[in-house]
């Protein structure tokens, strides 16, 4: 079965002009700043369209004990209609301190999701983009 999020052609500026609300675009507009100087690589965007894309950091193979394989992004971010969605992909089962300390969130296995940066605090959050690109650099190294 072929990844459905891969890379493609699209810019990453014409993603984030695309966020219809100021709070939103300059919530995003942190996430890129930050994400750019933890990882020190540039973005990409990672699945279909404007809408639909996330925006991805690095990348990296992985190979499943069933035989499935395939690529993607280290750690990244999406504008969602009900959230910004931070994706780190070793998952978040060993940030329990963090997420105890970071402020209002919801999560999933490998997806944090915040409804704006001002009902977080932007230092936890850096500290957890920090940890969760070290893990998968440890995990994938390049």
């Amino acid at each position: 079965m072929a990844n459905k999020t891969v890379p493609e052609g699209l810019k990453v500026e014409d993603y984030i002009a695309a966020i219809d609300s100021p709070e939103r675009r300059a919530d995003c507009e942190w996430l890129l700043k930050t994400l750019s100087e933890v990882t020190g690589m540039a973005p990409k965007l990672w699945g279909g369209t404007l809408k639909s894309a996330i925006v991805g950091f690095g990348d990296y193979h992985y190979k499943y004990e069933s035989g499935r394989e395939g690529d993607s992004m280290r750690i990244g971010f999406a504008n969602r209609a009900q959230a910004l969605t931070i994706n780190i992909m070793p998952g978040y089962q060993d940030f329990d301190e963090e997420l105890s300390r970071l402020g209002k969130h919801k999560m999933g296995k490998s997806c944090l999701y915040i409804k704006r940066l001002s009902d977080v605090d932007t230092d936890v959050l850096t500290e957890m983009l920090q940890k969760g690109f070290a893990i998968m650099a440890e995990k994938y190294p390049e």
